[in-house]
């Protein structure tokens, strides 16, 4: 399986720091938030990954390279001077991606997910990995009726920006600028979409503050006992 992480975005909510630097090599624990996340495919045998590039792309390249200091092999989506969105952007690098389901992950994001653990069901367009709302997403997202996604839901959670998807989801699919919430709502409409809850860690870094407190967390945690 091969996955693709989600790298061209602005970074809006942590400027200035996303002025200069790419929101996914920010840096905790002593390396890039997207290095923490290819380690992490790696180890869960997933070797082949696609990443997208556009706001301070070059950037992105440069640090990562082929992707082999983390035991991965990369190729590159370049989307140009204007990120064509989560939608788009998975669009545009289809032809990377091949014809059999892949992940795709926010590079942004930093969790103890195991993504060994993700498959689609036969009936199913989408496996979506959700967790409980964090605080600055309180209303969550979707709901669950057993594995199933729905729309609508007393109890709703918080999509996790990691999920696994076949390729037909995004037939019908123009190319060009769109969110990927437009293909997930016509999928949860017809009952095609499954998902899961993970409890474990999972953090969407989302202020200068929430970053610095993750880098002293892992910097604890590697300490010498």
């Amino acid at each position: 399986m091969k996955a693709m992480v989600l790298a061209a975005g602005r970074g809006e909510r942590m400027r200035p720091l996303t002025d200069s630097t790419p929101k996914p090599l920010l840096e905790v624990g002593g390396k890039p938030l997207i290095g923490h996340l290819l380690e992490a495919l790696a180890r869960a045998g997933i070797r082949e990954v696609v990443i997208n590039l556009s706001w301070l792309g070059e950037r992105i390249r440069a640090r990562l390279k082929d992707g082999a200091q983390y035991g991965v092999e990369i190729a590159y989506s370049e989307e140009g001077p204007v990120a064509l969105e989560t939608g788009g952007g998975i669009v545009h690098a289809l032809p990377l991606l091949g014809n059999a389901p892949f992940i795709v992950a926010s590079g942004d994001i930093w969790s103890d997910f195991d993504f060994g653990s993700l498959e689609l069901a036969t009936a199913a367009d989408a496996q979506l990995v959700m967790v409980p709302n964090p605080a600055h997403h309180p209303r969550g997202d979707f709901g669950l009726e057993g594995e199933r996604v729905v729309a609508r839901a007393t109890e709703r959670l918080t999509y996790a920006n990691i999920g696994v998807y076949r390729r037909e989801i995004f037939s019908d699919c123009p190319a060009g600028r769109f969110p990927l919430i437009e293909v997930l709502e016509r999928s949860i409409a017809l009952g095609r979409v499954r998902g899961r809850i993970h409890r474990g860690e999972w953090l969407n870094i989302g202020t200068p503050e929430q970053l610095a407190a993750l880098d002293a967390q892992l910097r604890r945690a590697a300490r010498p006992a």
